[in-house]
């Protein structure tokens, strides 16, 4: 228990030294520029400085030989059709996302106009809401293909990289009793805390459902690679979307990546739902042998 202690210790302390660092960086570099380039430069130097060398560094530092890759898990694959199996349950996991996030934001909207005491959390909530909502839109915004790629790589490719890692990687690993074994408690408990870490409450319960999915993936088949390609298409299918949404002079909020399995068509996200269940028992099975 000690030991875990102090690696978690050791781990927030790397992040938030290595975190001022990338602000110093960007203060002096960019002097503190609000404009949508300079806040994308933010964006990357944020997220290597807090999620994707920290990691690194603890792992090269806790690993017997200094192989952080290992410390991970990463230096494993899995099975093709695991792979594949993975990138289906994400993209049939769409309309349950939508679903969950609609009973989620509904849930808080009823709190906000029936409770006195909460209402006050609910609406700093909202706020932090509205706020990440223009700012997403504002880093989505691209007037070409290249474009489209670089906001792939800044808000699909690095965060589920950075992010499993410090998340699956670390996080739960340490709270894991055995790396080896299945620890629901460790799942569950990184992925409260991943999803509440983005500050974007009207869309909790879908992420740590979310996190948790991506945890025992980690846990099931013994690679890091699993949760990472899986975060990926998740992010970069909403990125997509996005663009193909605005090529085609339509509003992001009409996407039918963001509104299916929501509203009147609450049924596919139920069905999405159930067939979510099942590719994950697949992957469970297909996970008995670890080895790809």
């Amino acid at each position: 228990m000690k030991r875990k202690f102090v690696q978690i210790v050791t781990w927030l302390g790397v992040m938030a030294a290595l975190t001022l660092a990338a602000m110093g960086v960007w203060v002096i570099g960019w002097r503190g520029d609000q404009s949508t380039e300079s806040l994308k430069w933010l964006q990357m130097l944020q997220t290597c400085a807090t999620f994707l060398l920290p990691p690194l560094f603890c792992a090269w530092l806790w690993d017997e030989e200094h192989k952080p890759f290992r410390w991970l898990q990463m230096d494993r694959g899995a099975k093709w059709q695991i792979f594949a199996i993975a990138i289906a349950t994400m993209v049939c996991a769409i309309p349950a996302i939508n679903l969950l996030a609609e009973v989620n934001s509904r849930f808080l909207d009823w709190l906000l106009a029936n409770s006195d005491w909460s209402r006050e959390a609910i609406e700093w909530m909202k706020a932090r809401e509205e706020e990440a909502t223009v700012l997403t839109e504002r880093f989505l915004q691209a007037d070409s293909f290249g474009g489209m790629l670089v906001n792939i790589g800044l808000m699909a490719l690095l965060p589920a990289l950075a992010e499993e890692m410090s998340f699956r990687g670390v996080l739960q690993g340490v709270l894991s009793r055995q790396r080896s074994e299945v620890s629901h408690i460790a799942i569950w408990v990184t992925a409260f805390i991943f999803s509440a870490i983005h500050f974007q409450f009207y869309g909790f319960v879908p992420r740590m459902l979310l996190g948790a999915m991506f945890g025992y993936m980690l846990a099931w088949t013994g690679s890091l690679w699993v949760p990472i390609v899986m975060h990926f298409v998740n992010n970069g299918v909403a990125v997509v979307s996005y663009q193909i949404s605005a090529v085609s002079h339509q509003p992001s909020e009409t996407s039918i990546a963001d509104t299916i399995g929501a509203g009147d068509t609450w049924w596919v996200g139920v069905i999405s739902l159930a067939a979510v269940c099942g590719l994950l028992w697949l992957i469970r099975v297909l996970s008995i042998d670890k080895n790809p």
